[in-house]
């Protein structure tokens, strides 16, 4: 059989993704049906296959489902921050009466490209509660410091204001480019029959971007249920495991535990979590 050229232009990324991604994920799919550890690490006649085990006892394991209320109060509360203090910038960068509008888009994506080992470890100092500038801030209008990563009711609080910050650059040039792609004619239209900024914004604006917020959504969602790094570094899951994401979890159990088998089925459940989040956004846009 003649085969199209134009497959053999895509054969040979079509081989790496199934080399580097798809036989590692079917790997891994089938190491979340054994009891793999450090034992069968040494000698893989210890492995054996233990079927739903895992899922069982992930289930049934309270340090799952705080982790799992951990990672959706970060995409609750985190995700729709993100989006909007995205969208905030987006259009004070993109009016047209902003001055140095090139300079101000490259300052407020810095912190993308910034590595976030390194903010993580700059923001730990700022909430420093004897010497961070935050607590420094509160005592100029007389309140009491705060242990900002210390306290249980505020370790969660304080790494989702350090991730919008460090985040939000990326979406906000998103969204730059869906305000450009809107015509200037529409609203010139707008402001000839009377309409003031503010229904210019919910009447044009708002429904013109809803591709660009789909995508946003999707984006972020997917980036916040992957929490690990803020607080692998700033909090190690603490205090008392309010920081405590699925990300790090999977991590400790697979990488300080050696319970890879375990490990590999939080993994796979996170990878539902976060595909079936996506679906529904996709189908609340469709409607």
């Amino acid at each position: 059989m003649r085969r199209n050229p134009a497959f053999w232009f895509v054969a040979p990324a079509l081989a790496l993704l199934a080399v580097f991604f798809f036989l590692p994920v079917a790997a891994a799919l089938g190491l979340s049906f054994t009891d793999f550890d450090i034992y069968a690490l040494a000698d893989i006649r210890r492995l054996r296959f233990v079927g739903l085990d895992n899922y069982r006892r992930l289930f049934g394991d309270p340090e799952f489902w705080q982790a799992l209320r951990n990672t959706l109060y970060f995409v609750a509360v985190g995700g729709p921050l993100s989006v909007l203090v995205s969208l905030a910038a987006a259009l004070l960068v993109n009016h047209r009466l902003a001055p140095f509008k090139g300079l101000f888009r490259s300052l407020l994506f810095l912190p993308v490209v910034t590595t976030l080992v390194a903010v993580a470890v700059v923001w730990r100092y700022m909430y420093q509660p004897r010497y961070g500038i935050l607590n420094h801030l509160l005592g100029r209008f007389g309140l009491e410091p705060v242990d900002w990563l210390g306290d249980p009711d505020w370790a969660m609080p304080a790494i989702i204001v350090m991730a919008v910050w460090k985040n939000f650059g990326f979406n906000m040039i998103v969204f730059v480019a869906g305000l450009q792609s809107i015509p200037e004619s529409l609203y010139e239209a707008a402001s000839i029959d009377g309409a003031g900024h503010r229904r210019q914004f919910f009447h044009i604006t708002l429904p013109l971007l809803a591709p660009t917020f789909l995508f946003v959504a999707v984006i972020t969602v997917i980036g916040h249920f992957q929490l690990f790094a803020e607080p692998y570094v700033m909090t190690q899951g603490g205090p008392a495991g309010s920081t405590l994401s699925l990300a790090l979890l999977m991590y400790q159990q697979g990488f300080r535990w050696w319970n890879l088998g375990y490990a590999a089925a939080i993994a796979f459940v996170l990878f539902g979590i976060v595909g079936s989040f996506a679906v529904l956004l996709a189908l609340a846009r469709r409607k």
